[in-house]
């Protein structure tokens, strides 16, 4: 009836909504704050190479994802990218419209292109001759719906009732009458007449708009990066529903609200026409790169393999015959920042050996903290939780938590209520004084450690059995442990910061380790998991203990849990060790934070002024998947995730197919986050950190409204004169058969996909030296020893 009444063919209407799916299938998620991990900003773009990537986000919104010309001709000048580093770059581009050569590459890179510009939608081309700067209305007014539509308990007010949000926002904009106090005279009558589902106002607004096949898919992605961080919220929505089986239209609603949006425009200023006409046509071209963006491409491989070359040089060569029996072993998050404090603990002692892991430890926990029912995930959002775990007390200290809990919230309710708010500043302002002092002076109360967590199920001993058996041949760590091995996760103290859970572990979901470490420790203490292990071909000493601490990376001190099994002098010992690494940690990272020193860069945890507290992960540009004995002593400069692994101890390669697939998939999307924050800030970055206000408890915008701002505050990546992440894309380094690795790529093609259109660089190591390069179609390229590229 629909089809008919509007004329539609029903190929077309096929047509149409086959572009709205791939336009959000284009949008990365963006995870709220509560548990915001790092995602690939170009999540939707892996299945093109970068120049195409390019191509095509210039076109859509009008952001440059390579460095300018001008900060690698000085790094060509200064030496850091030598004439062979340009010129493998360009022999291994295959576009035809590459450079002919070295020195006409050489010659071009002297000239800045200019700046993209995105197509315009029919408010930029409104706002041109009618003077009424519709992008910020419409940025302003959506935000501003947006907000309470997806609030997750921040607001006082909101919707009385969850409905879809197309059907929800035509409630809401039949009585908004800002854009017509703007100028759009009908606006709210226009939306009351609109269609009453999202795939018919698509349908419908494509139709008035001319939107062709072949000009929608871009055309609509155009309108999905105009929400910004909007659409990647409705991103993250249909991610978690897909996780758990399902689906979730919220970004088709979202895409449908702002083609109503441009139908009324259009409408309004049909004087525009002409202009849109061109813009349609625009949108039908093919999407592919100018000479430009192969050429900047083809600057950021060589930038890459300058610093390939570099890194190579710092590897080790083969790894020397083990010593004794180490006194003791510390298992670390793979996370870039425990290179430093893992290099500064093995130089306190020879006896000291550490490993690298992805910090939730390889259990898929799902967390029941004290005082809350609900569930906290700590492992990659890639997957789904197996385990569920609780920190939960005896019943009536859990009573009191919540109840204290329930009194801070509806205290903080009535200092923020409409009329309340006005009579407590008047009557307790004053006694709030004493607080700000304290708080300003980083002297506030600290919270009680939480209960230790327990798994809320216990496992059968044979379920246990093959869990440790599992993680410690993950971890290669089945044989030769010491009498401590210590378990550390990590977590980042920070205050008034909003992303602090950016800081935390990303493999656990973006939380902190220690859950995950504590649990770990138990299983691998419990007497009867350990007299099972021996069947699963693993037997512990009956000395070794596992202890479980909490690494803080701002402060690089580390909380050690349930030490009660060690014998006083070992632990006194332990705290020596970490204590030595945590002021060499500091002294190192004070030297790149401005205005840090050793003695005052652990004050930054607790200044509420603090738009720096630490670097995260800022400057990630490796992986290393290899015995430590690799990269043991080697001055990484906290760029490098440091996976242990020993393939000849992996028959099999399951735990190479594992690191493929989740660790370095993770590690992707971190250094993928950063790159994309420090090339594209309009786009993917979190924008200013001084003018930030919380939204929803989602995410941030600037100012008092307008566009969910996702991604890297700029603060994250930039000193305030340079930037401190250079943008690079991850090198994987793993030593395995390249046979090996080929049959985990063709098993996975969406990863196999990322490093055959080059979004990540993969070596295969051999004896410590890099020894093949892999390119394009489970092809390998044998490397000369020690050139690196």
């Amino acid at each position: 009836m629909f089809l008919k009444a509007i004329d539609i063919a029903p190929a077309r209407v096929a047509g149409l909504l086959e572009a709205a799916e791939a336009a959000a299938r284009a949008i990365p998620p963006a995870f709220p704050l509560s548990a915001t991990v790092a995602v690939n900003p170009f999540l939707g773009q892996t299945g093109e190479d970068l120049a195409t990537a390019a191509a095509r986000l210039a076109r859509v919104a009008g952001v440059r994802l390579m460095r300018p010309r001008a900060e690698l001709a000085a790094e060509v000048a200064a030496g850091r990218i030598g004439d062979d580093d340009l010129a493998e770059a360009l022999i291994a581009c295959a576009s035809p419209l590459k450079p002919a050569d070295l020195a006409l590459l050489k010659a071009r890179l002297a000239t800045e292109p200019p700046a993209p510009a995105a197509l315009p939608t029919l408010a930029d081309l409104v706002a041109g001759v009618g003077g009424t700067d519709w992008p910020a209305v419409i940025a302003r007014a959506f935000g501003l719906w947006a907000a309470g539509q997806f609030d997750l308990g921040q607001a006082l007010w909101s919707p009385a009732a969850r409905q879809g949000a197309y059907a929800a926002w035509r409630e809401w904009a039949t009585h908004d009458l800002t854009p017509e106090i703007a100028g759009l005279t009908g606006f709210c009558a226009h939306v009351a007449a609109a269609p009453d589902t999202a795939a018919r106002a698509v349908l419908r607004a494509s139709e008035r708009l001319g939107l062709t096949e072949a000009a929608a898919p871009t055309a609509y992605h155009r309108l999905l990066m105009d929400l910004g961080g909007w659409a990647q919220h409705a991103r993250w929505l249909l991610w978690q529903a897909e996780l758990a089986g399902g689906s979730d239209t919220t970004l088709t609603d979202l895409l449908a609200i702002r083609l109503v949006w441009e139908e009324a425009l259009l409408a309004h200023a049909p004087e525009v026409g002409k202009a849109w006409a061109e813009t349609l046509a625009a949108h039908e071209a093919p999407v592919a790169p100018t000479a430009d963006q192969v050429l900047d491409a083809i600057l950021q491989e060589a930038a890459e393999r300058a610093h390939q070359r570099r890194l190579a040089a710092m590897l080790n060569g083969p790894a020397p015959a083990l010593p004794a029996r180490p006194a003791l072993q510390a298992a670390f998050c793979i996370d870039v920042r425990s290179e430093v404090f893992r290099r500064a603990l093995e130089s306190l002692d020879p006896g000291i050996e550490t490993i690298g892991f992805a910090g939730f430890f390889g259990l898929p926990l799902a967390h029941l903290a004290h005082g809350t029912d609900e569930a906290a995930t700590h492992l990659p959002v890639l997957l789904n939780p197996g385990l569920t775990a609780t920190s939960h007390a005896a019943p009536e200290v859990e009573q009191a938590a919540r109840i204290a809990a329930r009194t801070a919230r509806a205290w903080g309710r009535f200092r923020q209520a409409a009329v309340s708010s006005f009579a407590f500043v008047e009557a307790a302002g004053p006694l709030y004084g004493a607080k700000l002092v304290r708080d300003a002076l980083g002297l506030g109360a600290k919270a009680a450690p939480a209960p230790a967590p327990r798994l809320a199920e216990a496992l059968p001993v044979a379920a246990r059995a093959a869990t440790a058996a599992a993680v410690l041949k993950a971890m290669s760590l089945s044989r030769g442990h010491a009498p401590v091995v210590l378990l550390v996760g990590h977590g980042a103290q920070v205050a008034n910061n909003p992303h602090e859970s950016a800081y935390h572990c990303g493999a656990c979901g973006g939380q902190t380790g220690e859950v995950s470490a504590r649990l770990l420790a138990s299983l691998l203490n419990d007497p009867e998991t350990r007299a099972a292990l021996p069947a699963q071909g693993i037997a512990l000493p009956e000395d070794t203990v596992f202890v479980a601490g909490l690494h803080d990376t701002t402060t690089d001190t580390v909380t050690l849990h349930d030490t009660e099994a060690l014998p006083a002098e070992t632990l006194a010992a332990l705290r020596r060790w970490l204590a030595g690494a945590a002021a060499l940690a500091r002294a190192e990272r004070a030297a790149r934070l401005p205005g840090a020193t050793a003695l005052t860069i652990a004050d930054r945890a607790r200044n509420w002024a603090e738009v720096r507290p630490e670097w995260g992960l800022a400057g990630c540009a490796a992986f290393v998947a290899a015995p430590r004995a690799v990269t043991a002593g080697a001055d990484l400069q906290g760029r490098a995730f440091l996976h242990s692994y020993d393939w000849a101890a992996d028959p099999g390669f399951a735990t190479l197919e594992l690191i493929l697939t989740a660790p370095v998939v993770v590690a992707s999307w971190i250094s993928l986050q950063y790159y994309g924050s420090a090339v594209a800030p309009e786009a993917f970055g979190g924008g200013n950190k001084l003018i930030h206000n919380v939204t929803g408890g989602i995410g941030v915008v600037q100012g008092n409204g307008g566009i969910l701002r996702p991604g890297l505050p700029w603060q994250a990546v930039h000193d305030g004169a340079r930037l401190v992440h250079e943008p690079l894309r991850l090198s994987v380094l793993i030593e395995a058969p390249t046979e090996a690795m080929s049959a985990v790529l063709a098993r996975h093609p969406g990863v196999r996909a990322l490093f055959d259109n080059g979004w990540l660089h993969l070596f295969a190591l051999q004896g410590g030296r890099v020894a093949a390069r892999y390119r394009p179609g489970l092809v390998w390229q044998a490397e000369g020893a020690g050139a690196g590229a």
